[in-house]
This record gives structure tokens, C-alpha cells and sequence, in this order.
């Protein structure tokens, strides 16, 4: 197809004014949008290192625990990745910045001056040439005017060199406007390729950190999965430690041969229910039945050849008695009622009631006995409950201290009681005769003392009687009158 000069040079025209109106302008936009894309990645990736460095003291909390330690490390080691990842990504745009948004501004810059004076020398070199083909074309418009005259052969000549001179400027007009044409259409040609060519670079830039992002996220993705796939799943330390919580830790002191053998016997065909999970519950007048309740076989240490046991003076005698008497089944009497409820395992039982331990020791605050009156077994708690004295008595406080050393006599075991020592009680208060009354000593009463099984007397708020009967009382003097005649 064909086209005029005029074409030509219209679309010559037209190139260098879109490049100089359109795609500058448009440079110049795109690499002020190119510098907010780089403020934009720099903070994503700082927003990035901000979270993963949450996610690595998450981590560091979790390697902590003995269950999630490994998840811990997991989460560590994905923020480390991470971090590493949006590094190459600031490389990255770093190389952006400098490769590509900087040369498009240096460019920019240069190219609006170089295309406005490109333009500009196009423009006046058409104008002159337009002007010399304009001014021979007018000039041979005069000669033939003249020619039409009388004398037509003297203007031939000149006629011919000024058909030559226009047929010149014409080829070289021609000539200019197509090389202009071309020469435009060459710039606009070089500032779409180097854009094309920057954003190129910028691409395999960009491809080389997603390569290196996925080697990285790639190499270790499954090893984490892995530790993941199963939340119900736990280490074989944590089971060990659980199920080592699970059996009772209890520290028995080791018995004689003989407290063994008996314990054997008397125990050996009982298979109690398992205790209870939850420890006994402690009752908060416990303290004022703070008498030991037996746990264990008494250990052999107790007939060692010692003369004496705390300070108070105990034979080695009374001590084997009291062995003796341990190796029997423990009885012991309830202070607090207790209700089983719906639990088959437990023992209900009334205050006062005597139970007989099957299982000597305690197990997280519960014992295991039979209720005699009712013959019934089961679990009940040790706070509920205080040794059982068997009642004296009066005649074997007064028989033979002898009586107490023929510790080989078991029809004698159940009868060894040692002589309590008198107790002095206080003179009555709001009386006047109570400085001359000389004071008696009053006979200990069952109701007042309480005797453990090797035989010491104990005080008798730990007995379950008056916690304030060994208070003494200072007589006191009124002046008012109104003291009491006696």
C-alpha cells in the first residue's frame, strides 16, 4: 500500500508525538508506581521477619514442654526458613530498584530532552525543504507565464532548469521523509524494547528467588508434616512419666520376719477393689485425733537391744510386747461418720464404729478394712478414723508389773497395760479454802487418758476425751461480794 509524502510525514509526526506525550509520561508514571512497589515489598518483608520472629518465640515456648518439643522445633525451624526466604525476596527488589526503576528514571529523563530536539530538527529541516521545493515550484509558474508570449524560445531553457531544480527537491523531500519516518518509528521501537528488556531481567530475577524460596520451603516441608500428622500422638518419654505417676510411689520401713509372715497370712487371700483416684479428703477436726494410726508393719528396728525408746524409759521387754501386739490385725475405731454413696468400693460407717485394717499401709490417704458389726469391706479415709484401745481392766492395772515381761504368754498380750502415773487435778475455783486444801491425787479414768498399744500414756485431748482437762485453774480473789459461799 502505497502513501504520500504527506502521509509519510503526518505519521512521522505522530510517532514522535506519542512517544514524547504518551510513553514518557507513562515512563515516568510507571517508575514513580515501580518505587512504591519496592517501599511496599520492603515493608511486607519487614512485616514478615516481625511475624516469624513471633512464631520462632512461639516455637521456643513449645520446645519447652516435654509433649510438644519436637513441634517447637518445627515452628523454629519454619521461621528460620522463612526469614531466609524473604531475604533472598529483599535481594531481589533490591536488584529492581537498581536495574530497573533507577534506568527508567535516568532514561526518562534523558529522553524527554533528546526527542523533543529530535522533533524539533525533523520538524525544521521539512520546513526548509518544503520551502525550496514551494519557492521553484513558484518560479516556474512565472517562466511559463512568460513563455505564452512572443518570445517563447528565450524562456525554454530556463524552464528546464527549473523543472530539474523541482524534480530534485521533490526526490530529496521524498528521500527525508521516509529516512525521518523510519528514524521515528526506530526510537519508538528502542524505548518499547528497552522496557520490555529491563522487565525481562526483573522476570528471571524474580524466577531465580522462587527456585531458591522453593528449594528451601521444599528440602524440609515433609520432615514438618510428618510431625504433624498425628496430634494424639505421644512421646514414649511423656507415656513412661505417666504411667510411672500412675502406680503409687510408697514407702514402707521394712518389717521383721515375723510381722512379715503375718502380713503374708492375713493378707494373702485379699485382692481389694483399686483405690481410689482422688486422695482422701481430710477432715479439718482431724487434728484433734491426732493419734498415729498404724500404715505399716512396725519394723524390726523396734527389737533392737536398746534399753530405752524416745526417753521414756521403755524394757526392751515392753517393746517386744508392743511388736507382739502390732503383728496383729490393726483396729481402729471411727471419729466422723462417712457415706459411701454410689461408690461400691468405699466403707460407710457411723461415729464410733471399729473397723479391722485388712491392708497395713496407706495408700494416698485411704485405708482398706472390714466394719466388724457388719462385716462389710472397703475403701475409707485415714482421717476419719483413730487406734483402738481395748478397754483395762481395773484389775490388771493392779496386778504385777512382771506380768509384763512374759511377752511369750499370748493369753496374756491383750492384758499388758503399764500403770499410769496420777494425774494432780486443780484446786476449785472461787474458793477460800482452796490454799489450805492439800491437793489428792486423782486416779486416771478412761475417760480422761488414753493409752497407745505399746503402753504409753498419751494426753487425753488425743484420746477423744476433755481437751481441757489438764488446763490448772489459778484461784482468784474477788473484793465485790459476789463470790459464791461455799
Amino acid at each position: 500500500m502505497s502513501r504520500t509524502t504527506e502521509d509519510v510525514n503526518k505519521l512521522t509526526e505522530s510517532t514522535y508525538k506519542n512517544v514524547m506525550e504518551q510513553f514518557n509520561p507513562g515512563l515516568r508514571n510507571l517508575v514513580n508506581l515501580g518505587k512504591s512497589y519496592d517501599k511496599a515489598v520492603t515493608a511486607m518483608t519487614f512485616a514478615g521477619k516481625t511475624y516469624f520472629d513471633a512464631v520462632s518465640k512461639i516455637g521456643e515456648n513449645a520446645a519447652v514442654s516435654p509433649v510438644s518439643r519436637e513441634l517447637g522445633v518445627v515452628l523454629m525451624e519454619i521461621s528460620e526458613v522463612h526469614k531466609k526466604v524473604q531475604l533472598e525476596l529483599e535481594e531481589t527488589f533490591k536488584k529492581f530498584h537498581r536495574e530497573l526503576i533507577t534506568e527508567l528514571e535516568r532514561k526518562t529523563d534523558m529522553d524527554i530532552k533528546y526527542m523533543n530536539a529530535t522533533f524539533k530538527r525533523y520538524q525544521s529541516e521539512h520546513k526548509l525543504k518544503q520551502d525550496f521545493l514551494d519557492k521553484s515550484q513558484a518560479d516556474l509558474k512565472k517562466l511559463r507565464r512568460k513563455s505564452q508570449g512572443k518570445h517563447s524560445s528565450k524562456y525554454e531553457v530556463k524552464e528546464n532548469e527549473c523543472m530539474e531544480t523541482i524534480s530534485s527537491r521533490q526526490t530529496d523531500m521524498q528521500r527525508f521523509i521516509a529516512e525521518g519516518c523510519k528514524e521515528a518509528l526506530l526510537e519508538e521501537k528502542r524505548r518499547f524494547c528497552f522496557l520490555v528488556d529491563k522487565h525481562c531481567d526483573f522476570t528471571y530475577h524474580l524466577t531465580g528467588f522462587h527456585e531458591k524460596a522453593k528449594e528451601m520451603l521444599n528440602v524440609k516441608l515433609p520432615s514438618w508434616q510428618d510431625k504433624c500428622t498425628d496430634a494424639t500422638r505421644v512421646p514414649d518419654t511423656v507415656i513412661t512419666m505417666i504411667e510411672g505417676l500412675r502406680t503409687p510411689m510408697s514407702v514402707i520401713p521394712e518389717s521383721s520376719p515375723t510381722l512379715e509372715h503375718s502380713n503374708r497370712t492375713n493378707s494373702g487371700s485379699i485382692v481389694p477393689p483399686p483405690a481410689p483416684s482422688l486422695k482422701a479428703h481430710t477432715s479439718p477436726l482431724a487434728s484433734m485425733f491426732s493419734q498415729d494410726i498404724p500404715k505399716s508393719p512396725i519394723s524390726s528396728e523396734q527389737y533392737s537391744d536398746q534399753d530405752s525408746l524416745d526417753g521414756n524409759g521403755l524394757s526392751r521387754s515392753a517393746s517386744v510386747s508392743s511388736g507382739m501386739d502390732a503383728a496383729k490385725k490393726t483396729r481402729v475405731q471411727t471419729i466422723f461418720p462417712h457415706t459411701a454413696g454410689n461408690n461400691q468400693t468405699l466403707l460407710s460407717f457411723d461415729d464410733g464404729d471399729i473397723i479391722t485394717l485388712l491392708i497395713q499401709e496407706e495408700r494416698d490417704g485411704w485405708l482398706y478394712g472390714e466394719l466388724e458389726h457388719t462385716g462389710q469391706r472397703g475403701w475409707f479415709p485415714s482421717s476419719y478414723c483413730r487406734a483402738y484401745n481395748e478397754p483395762v481392766n481395773a484389775n490388771s492395772r493392779l496386778e504385777s508389773p512382771l506380768r509384763i515381761q512374759n511377752v511369750t504368754d499370748p493369753e496374756h498380750l491383750e492384758e499388758d497395760e503399764e500403770v499410769e502415773e496420777p494425774m494432780l487435778l486443780p484446786p476449785p475455783d472461787y474458793s477460800d479454802s482452796s490454799r489450805d486444801r492439800p491437793i489428792k491425787p486423782s486416779t486416771p479414768s478412761l475417760q480422761n487418758t488414753a493409752s497407745l498399744p505399746n503402753g504409753h500414756s498419751v494426753p487425753p485431748f488425743l484420746g477423744g476425751g476433755n481437751p481441757f482437762a489438764t488446763v490448772k485453774l489459778r484461784p482468784t480473789v474477788t473484793n465485790d461480794r459476789s463470790a459464791p459461799i461455799i
